[in-house]
């Protein structure tokens, strides 16, 4: 695995690199289309010249990493942490409403509407499948990654107050989503992790309690023991190790206590920046900062960069294609949707701008974690269809949407109070 990781880094690096000297788009965008190119080309000389057998190389290379571990158990508690932490709480605390209403109900409503589109979209050409896969593919798609959009964010200087909505709601939705996705398995009787089937109603509802609630909880309490231990010390090297001891032992904890980790990555992210200003002295806290900082940019270029070479290497049918292609206009139309009706509905005193629906749908990107979820699933017939249908929504939302979401911003930014 160490040899197999040596090669992903030096391959991102390069990536990385070739995107930032001579490709003028988002470093996690070019990365993720350079590395699709790569794997493109991998297989056309593999199918011209076998001998070489470049293609089965790349397949053992990435196995042997092992996606759904390295995203689910290695760096998504990470990147949560780091993206929460990165953010000013008190704009995410002031707009808590608004952030969890999208994240909670929005993913409920992306969920149910992707996994009817799916069922119906499946049936049409002739890969019928039970509704409640159908519905595990909604839960397992409708979480949004917020890397590359708040790159974009940043760039065209979106008021902070705008930028916290769409991150915070991205962050949170994040973990709701990979709740949905063990409520969704257990009803379907799909052992998932360490959460047996249960396919009664009350079973999945506790399991959403227990996941959900227990998860926030444990953040915050997470995020106050580091902001007391933090506190006590003056010392940027053992305050760094301390946060990152939080994020990385913690998340082992939460898996051990049955609670969510990706939410209480979240929150104890939040809580550490809520009182950022106690917790570090100014010099303390530009070193911590800085540490998540540069880790999360470098992890999402080797996120990014697996992503782009696991997607083609995956083997595929013409109807799996076809309702992938079809999947890509559900999964849109559902996050309008669900973006649309809270806001419309539930948050029409918040005060948001007459973009925010527009931009929080179209750029409502999909990524790693939507894969990781997909690869995770046991071994059925109805497997290799959901893995297609989900790399399709993913490299086009990486590749589509990343590439023409700028003027978007550039929109909300000019039509935002500043």
């Amino acid at each position: 695995m160490l040899n197999a990781f040596a090669v992903l880094l030096c391959l991102s690096a390069t990536l990385a690199w070739f995107t930032s000297r001579f490709l003028r788009i988002p470093t996690t965008v070019g990365v993720t289309l350079s590395a699709a190119v790569a794997a493109m080309l991998i297989v056309a000389v593999d199918s011209v010249v076998g001998s070489f057998g470049l293609r089965a190389q790349a397949e053992a290379l990435l196995l042997t990493l092992d996606f759904t571990t390295f995203v689910l158990n290695g760096i998504l508690s990470i990147l949560l942490f780091a993206g929460a932490l990165s953010l000013d709480a008190r704009l995410i605390v002031e707009q808590r409403a608004s952030i969890l209403t999208l994240a909670s109900v929005g993913t409920l409503v992306s969920t149910g509407l992707i996994g009817a589109g799916a069922y119906v979209v499946f049936q049409l050409v002739g890969l019928p499948m039970p509704f409640v896969w159908a519905l595990l593919f909604g839960a397992l798609i409708s979480p949004t990654d917020p890397v590359a959009v708040l790159d974009l964010l940043k760039r065209a200087k979106v008021p902070a107050r705008l930028e916290a909505l769409v991150a915070g709601e991205s962050l949170f939705n994040d973990g709701v989503g990979v709740v949905l996705y063990l409520v969704v398995g257990s009803v379907a009787g799909a052992a998932l992790g360490e959460h047996a089937a249960d396919p009664t109603l009350a079973g999945a509802v506790l399991l959403f309690v227990r996941e959900a609630i227990g998860g926030l909880a444990f953040g915050a309490a997470l995020g106050w023991l580091g902001y007391q231990a933090c506190r006590s010390i003056d010392g940027h090297a053992v305050e760094t190790l301390i946060t990152l001891a939080i994020v990385v032992g913690g998340y082992l904890c939460a898996d051990a206590l049955g609670v969510s980790g990706p939410l209480a990555m979240v929150v104890a992210g939040l809580a550490i920046s809520y009182w950022r200003e106690r917790a570090f002295d100014e010099a303390t806290r530009h070193h911590v900062e800085g540490f998540w900082e540069t880790l999360d940019q470098i992890l999402n270029i080797l996120l990014f960069a697996f992503i782009g070479f696991d997607v083609l290497l995956a083997p595929t049918t013409g109807p799996q294609l076809a309702a992938s292609a079809a999947l890509i206009g559900v999964a849109l139309a559902a996050r309008l949707v669900s973006v649309w009706l809270p806001m419309r509905v539930l948050l029409r005193d918040a005060g948001h701008g007459r973009y925010t629906v527009r931009l929080l749908t179209w750029g409502g990107l999909r990524g790693g974690i939507a894969i990781s979820l997909a690869l995770g699933l046991p071994m059925s017939p109805y497997r290799s269809t959901l893995v297609t249908a989900t790399y399709a929504v993913v490299l086009f939302s990486i590749a589509v949407q990343g590439l023409t979401v700028m003027p978007l911003v550039r929109k909300v930014a000019a039509a935002s109070p500043h």
